[in-house]
């Protein structure tokens, strides 16, 4: 089984307004820093995102992707890889909890397999610059406000 790298972060806002800033995906390439460009291929019948290809710079990992997402209630969405050109595996979740004074932790996993040759240290590495980056991002993002 492969590895994974995971990461929290509380943000000072509830845990609503923090999963409608991660299932926005057209704003993803203002707030991720990986992420250039985001495009939703299929809804489910609550309008959640089922497929959405992605184009991805993260320093090592360079990519243009689709991943399928699951929504587990309004606390957890998770993701895994349906085709890329560079990866084999982009495996990932985020799942929110409630915190004190009406923050939210949220806990970022991810794994990710390429499918060139790279050391288990050099992925454990991007792993965590991309999941440090987004949940920087995503805490930035959400605390600042809605925009429109």
């Amino acid at each position: 089984m492969a590895e994974h790298t995971s990461s929290s972060i509380t943000i000072e806002a509830a845990p609503a307004d923090v999963m409608g800033v991660i299932a926005d995906f057209d704003r993803y390439p203002d707030w991720t820093g990986e992420v250039k460009e985001a495009e939703v291929l299929a809804t489910d019948a609550d309008g959640r995102a089922e497929k959405v290809r992605l184009v991805l710079d993260a320093g090592a990992i360079k990519d243009d992707h689709t991943l399928a997402y699951t929504w587990t209630g309004d606390d957890e969405v998770s993701w895994t890889l349906v085709k890329s050109q560079m990866l084999r595996a982009l495996d990932g979740s985020y799942h929110l909890a409630p915190a004190a004074n009406g923050s939210t932790e949220v806990t970022y996993r991810l794994t990710v397999d390429v499918k060139i040759p790279m050391l288990g240290m050099i992925k454990r590495k991007a792993e965590k610059v991309i999941i440090d980056r987004a949940l920087a991002g995503l805490k930035k993002r959400v605390e600042s406000g809605p925009t429109s």
